[in-house]
């Protein structure tokens, strides 16, 4: 009988081991499972945080830089290749093996002396006219020991090109407000120091005051055209319009100026209608021909044709027969206040920004403006506008 017990409960006992052992390799299993699962899963994480990271830091307009302690490069992300036009991996390279800008490496040596800078603006001298302000600071683990360096890179280029054309713009602003004022003012003081009792002389230096008045006004009336389309505030009235009787009414306007130069105006568009402002588009065709009379030769001839193009423009053109424009200056005409002869332009009486007003009004109609010549054999001035069958109003 305790045999029998005995042997029973030893069968009992084996009988729990194996199902304990069979449930422990299960859950051993299961665990193993679940941790490499847990593994995976904390991989993915990472490289998904990674991936993110690196889409976001590429997203960024400003370039990004970071420099490990020992001033290789860790990351350097798209923004900042393109401002510095480098296409190769730059990961492991120090700054100076990798952009050859030492102002730059003196730079990550002051921040490692002064924790930060900012606004150090940085021109780059092997890209044309490129500024960059950098923003920089040393990175420090909790140990207060320095781990790298993070600099953030702001392009500047567009802002230095717009301060330079401002101060451009004044400058010439100023010089040609100065000479019609200088004559104006000296002319005034010669006649109130007794030259105005001389009939003869002070008509004479009224005239020429009145001249320079004249002058000045077209000045000032050029200058708020051109802010006005500048600003965007010239709101075009977009018609049907015909291109030769408006070529005529200006052709009118102007004669009694060819006239003095014996000059002869010739009319080749035929019956073309543009899309456009009839006002606008006759500042355009009186600024080129006006143009063309000044430059053009005496008792030469100014024409102005046009034809349509494939592509469902007309192309309009004004040419003279004068002097020409060097190569190098065509480029530069449409230039606010630029002048092939300068001492010639002044003489003649223009504003400097008449080519400036007639590319800015031909743009608003979505139209191009361009300049051809060969010295010697004149100077032909080119622009399209929209063709009135392929413009919707």
């Amino acid at each position: 009988m305790w045999l029998l017990l005995t042997i029973l409960a030893v069968a009992a006992a084996c009988g729990i081991h194996f199902r304990w052992r069979q449930k422990f390799r299960h859950q051993q299993r299961q665990l193993q499972a679940d941790m490499e699962d847990f593994q995976r899963r904390e991989q993915q994480t990472a490289v998904d945080a990674k991936a993110q990271q690196q889409v976001l830091f590429n997203s960024m307009l400003e370039g990004l830089l970071l420099l490990d302690r020992n001033r290789r490069i860790y990351l350097a992300n798209r923004s900042f290749k393109n401002l510095f036009g480098l296409k190769t991996e730059l990961r492991g390279k120090t700054v100076v093996e990798a952009l050859r800008v030492p102002e730059l490496a003196a730079l990550v040596e002051r921040v490692e002396r002064d924790g930060q800078v900012f606004d150090y603006e940085l021109k780059l001298p092997e890209l044309s006219e490129r500024w960059l302000q950098v923003n920089a600071a040393a990175i420090f683990n909790s140990a207060g020991e320095r781990e790298g360096t993070i600099l953030v890179f702001h392009d500047l280029t567009r802002l230095k090109q717009l301060e330079r054309t401002r101060e451009e713009f004044v400058a010439n602003v100023s010089h040609e407000l100065r000479t019609p004022l200088s004559l104006i003012k000296g002319y005034v003081e010669t006649l109130l120091e007794g030259a105005r009792n001389n009939p003869e002389v002070a008509e004479r230096f009224l005239r020429i005051i009145e001249r320079n008045a004249q002058r000045l006004d077209l000045l000032i009336q050029d200058l708020l055209t051109i802010s006005a389309l500048e600003s965007g505030r010239v709101k075009l009235n977009v018609q049907p319009v015909e291109l030769r009787p408006l070529a005529e009414k200006v052709f009118t306007d102007l004669k009694a100026r060819a006239e003095e130069k014996d000059v002869k105006l010739v009319n080749q568009l035929n019956d073309l209608v543009a899309a456009a402002d009839a006002h606008r588009l006759e500042q355009v065709f009186a600024n080129l021909v006006d143009n063309a009379i000044k430059y053009g030769r005496t008792q030469g001839s100014v024409t102005v044709g046009g034809q349509k193009t494939d592509g469902g423009e007309i192309e309009v053109f004004v040419r003279d027969d004068g002097p020409g424009i060097p190569p190098e200056a065509l480029d530069r005409v449409f230039e606010r206040f630029y002048r092939v002869d300068k001492a010639r332009s002044r003489e003649q009486g223009g504003t400097g920004l008449g080519l400036s007003i007639v590319k800015h009004l031909v743009q608003n109609h979505g139209g191009e403006v361009w300049a051809k010549s060969e010295p010697g054999k004149g100077a032909t001035f080119f622009f399209t506008l929209p063709d009135s069958k392929t413009k919707k109003f």
